[in-house]
């Protein structure tokens, strides 16, 4: 297996440039109120479908704008080249992971209200199952993306 090591870390550093300028735009958003929990949104706190695909967290108008929102913008380039194929979707989902990852632990760690001290599952109540000191959103999809990732800078020897 030949990775592509120049590709990957351009595109890793990428994600995580534009995950810290939406962990700022969120800062200023939500403040020190993660989770949209001041947002003039709606929110849904209780139902069984949340445990299964939302973690357990609220689903809120705010979540369910933006997240395909941010999906839409890593597939841009399929539109753009109006090209498509396995390793680039798969690129395109962990690259999605990746910035998710990074965009919600940088909320925390740039966040005035926050900051690593607060960073725990009483103070981040949103975030319902913890693991070796991080959500378990970060491992499971840090795992799935490392995967991803793999596959979709992969070259075959010729």
């Amino acid at each position: 297996m030949r990775l592509q090591w120049k590709g990957l870390l351009l595109t890793l550093c990428w994600v995580g440039l534009m995950a810290f300028f939406f962990a700022e735009v969120e800062i200023q958003i939500e403040g020190g109120a993660g989770w949209a929990t001041s947002l003039p949104t709606w929110r849904i706190e209780q139902h069984w479908l949340l445990d299964i695909f939302w973690g357990g967290r609220a689903m809120t108008g705010y979540h369910a704008w933006v997240f395909p929102f941010i999906a839409m913008v890593f597939h841009l380039p399929f539109f753009f080249l109006q090209i498509w194929s396995w390793k680039l979707q798969a690129r395109a989902l962990a690259c999605i992971m990746v910035f998710w990852i990074v965009e919600d632990f940088l909320w925390f760690v740039l966040n005035p209200a926050f900051g690593l001290t607060r960073f725990n599952p009483i103070d981040v109540f949103w975030h319902k199952h913890w693991w070796w000191g991080l959500p378990t959103d970060y491992w499971t999809f840090s795992l799935i993306a490392i995967v991803l990732l793999v596959y979709s800078f992969n070259q075959k020897k010729n």
